[in-house]
């Protein structure tokens, strides 16, 4: 059932991923987005991409796709509460439920500028950071 989650969800990221290639970055925090995570707890880190939708005038959706191990792959979406901060700064705070399997609930926060998006998250059992850049293709 896990496995069958998983792959349900990087399909769908999959879809997300492509249909954002088409449309370019707006002048806000939509669009794509690659870099990596790095765990502070055990030093663990992979490759993570990045779709972020509009829901509302400060609400957006960040679905995320995370390679762990190097051979695990996992998608998820983060529901936030965005603020800008000046013409090309936003702040970014949420949180979502990974499950008993992924270490509960995961709380987000950070800054987005045009070219960077710097995250921490924390759980009960983790803590560490994403970096991302938009990507050149």
């Amino acid at each position: 059932m896990l496995l069958a989650a998983a792959t349900a969800g990087c399909s769908t990221f999959n879809s997300d991923w492509k249909k954002a290639r088409a449309t370019p970055p707006g002048d806000d925090i939509t669009g794509r987005w690659e870099g990596s995570w790095l765990s502070g707890k055990n030093g663990h880190h992979g490759r993570l991409r990045c779709v972020v939708t509009r829901l509302g005038d400060d609400r957006y959706r960040a679905h995320f796709k995370a390679t762990y191990w190097k051979i695990l792959r996992i998608s998820y979406a983060v529901n936030m509460q965005v603020r800008r901060e000046s013409s090309n700064t936003w702040k970014f705070e949420g949180e979502t439920n990974l499950g008993w399997w992924g270490g509960g609930v995961y709380h987000y926060d950070g800054r987005v500028i045009p070219t960077n998006f710097d995250c921490t998250y924390r759980s009960k059992y983790d803590h560490g950071t994403f970096q991302m850049k938009r990507p050149e293709e």
